[in-house]
């Protein structure tokens, strides 16, 4: 495909326009599977993201003073949109982001489901109305649009980071900035082009893809008509931008790195216990920041979960993510891989036993087999920071005060696993840990109806949920002489 014609497919969305970088730019989009290149998206300069920002101050009067009603029933016909072309997304975040099939239908499913729900959410945004104690006036309280919002997802999930933010932002009457991670903007783009025939007004959503987003995004932060950012990355970069956006003062929402223990208790029921497990493990082979990252089970029933998981994680195929059959696809670059590898290598070195995997295949593609590590120590790194991929790192423990103890031992708190029979014991346990959700018997706590965010470094806010449209709503507080 020729650069005018991609300019077309995956060219930058300003004002409702697909145009090229200003430099000319280009940037490649490989296929994790095969190493070869899918496509190329512009790479957006400064005077790009400058041009998105005023698009976005145009079209944000017009948007905000749109009835919440028709705010609604746009969302919801990019809900039924999305819903009808699943298969088609789905297949695209498989070849650009190289998970399972399986897994990016699951995704399409959730990323659509926060349109229906911000949709519903739109008509819902309350004010009050009380009397002052002293009788002196009326206390009116309201919610209004915050405005201009930059949004910026990662590659993991790229349709389902986007709508989490998209949805909740449009429906509350704000004009935003997308910038997708550049290993996976196929999707956003693919996106964007559904959202114009949903009927969002242009400028409404902007995309922009680029080689050197802290620029640009300083240069956005920096206008003082951007009033809110919100992030889903690392909690290293997340740290960043939260200075950058301090300069300003610009209100940020930050879901940022996880490090999820799972506590598996002698009385848990073992085939519970073991689906949850790989679910909360091996999603998108593990590449997600609620994936479990630290495995503590209890000694009376250690070596039976040890067994059954490795036989689970060795049935698994793996290949190429549009494959059918394929349950573990790629990982997203060579340098993902290279990780994994020194985690485990350090792991190994520290005195963890190697149960199966362990090995990175020859040929291309960025793939990691599914691997176990019994015994891991408190001092392996894969201990301390994310893994990232398909690997299961077991720890044992004796006590319900031990395991609080090391599942708390992290800077991270974003979500964790608990399995029990014992209702009251996993309540209490869940009470006691420092995360901001809780998958009690199961392994996935992800839901467009609930808040999701973390505690510590792990990030500040909340998306979903209730909690999610008013991240993208000021309150203002009328004193009214009535």
């Amino acid at each position: 495909m020729d650069r005018n014609a991609l300019a077309t497919a995956y060219g930058l969305l300003i004002a409702g326009t697909r145009r090229a970088a200003s430099s000319g730019g280009m940037i490649p989009v490989l296929d994790p599977s095969t190493e070869m290149v899918l496509a190329e998206v512009p790479d957006a300069t400064i005077e790009d993201a400058a041009a998105a920002v005023e698009a976005a101050a145009k079209a944000a009067p017009a948007w905000a003073a749109t009835p919440s009603r028709r705010r609604s029933e746009i969302l919801r016909r990019c809900f039924e949109l999305m819903t009808a072309r699943a298969e088609e997304l789905a297949v695209l975040i498989a070849q650009e982001n190289g998970k399972a099939l399986r897994d990016a239908r699951g995704e399409v499913a959730y990323a659509a489901e926060f349109f229906r729900w911000n949709a519903e959410e739109a008509v819902r945004i309350k004010g009050d109305f009380a009397i002052a104690p002293s009788g002196a006036n009326r206390i009116i309280i309201d919610h209004q649009p915050i405005g201009i919002c930059v949004l910026i997802t990662p590659w993991n999930f790229p349709a389902a980071m986007a709508t989490r933010k998209i949805g909740p932002a449009l429906a509350a009457g704000c004009t935003v900035i997308l910038k997708p991670a550049t290993e996976t903007p196929l999707t956003a783009y693919a996106l964007a082009a559904l959202y114009e025939e949903a009927g969002v007004p242009p400028g409404v959503v902007n995309v922009l893809t680029t080689r050197k987003p802290g620029p640009l995004v300083a240069a956005m932060l920096a206008d003082p008509r951007v009033r809110k950012l919100s992030f889903t990355g690392s909690t290293e970069i997340g740290r960043t931008l939260l200075a950058e956006a301090a300069k300003h003062v610009t209100s940020c929402s930050m879901e940022l790195g996880g490090n999820a223990p799972v506590i598996v208790f002698d009385d848990a029921d073992l085939d519970t216990a073991i689906e949850g497990v790989m679910v909360a493990k091996m999603r998108n082979a593990g590449q997600a920041c609620t994936a479990a990252n630290r495995i503590y089970v209890q000694s009376g029933i250690y070596d039976a979960f040890a067994a059954r998981l490795t036989g689970r994680m060795l049935a698994l195929a793996v290949g190429p993510g549009t494959a059918p059959e394929t349950e573990c696809g790629p990982m997203i670059s060579a340098a993902a891989v290279g990780k994994i590898e020194r985690l485990v290598q350090d792991a190994t070195a520290r005195g963890a036993k190697l149960l199966c995997g362990g090995a990175r295949p020859a040929g291309k593609g960025f793939y990691y087999p599914p691997t176990v590590l019994a015994d891991v120590p408190p001092t392996a790194e894969m201990i301390h920071e994310e893994i990232f991929g398909p690997v299961a790192a077991l720890c044992r423990f004796e006590s319900e005060d031990e395991a609080i103890a090391r599942a708390n031992d992290t800077e991270y708190g974003l979500s964790a696993y608990i399995f029990t029979r014992d209702v009251a014991r996993g309540l209490r346990v869940a009470r006691q840990i420092e995360s901001g959700m809780i998958a009690l018997n199961r392994g996935l706590v992800s839901d467009p109806a609930a808040p999701f965010g973390g505690v510590k470094q792990s990030g500040l806010g909340r998306e979903g949920g209730t909690d999610g449209i008013y991240e993208f709503l000021e309150t203002k507080y009328i004193a009214a002489a009535l």
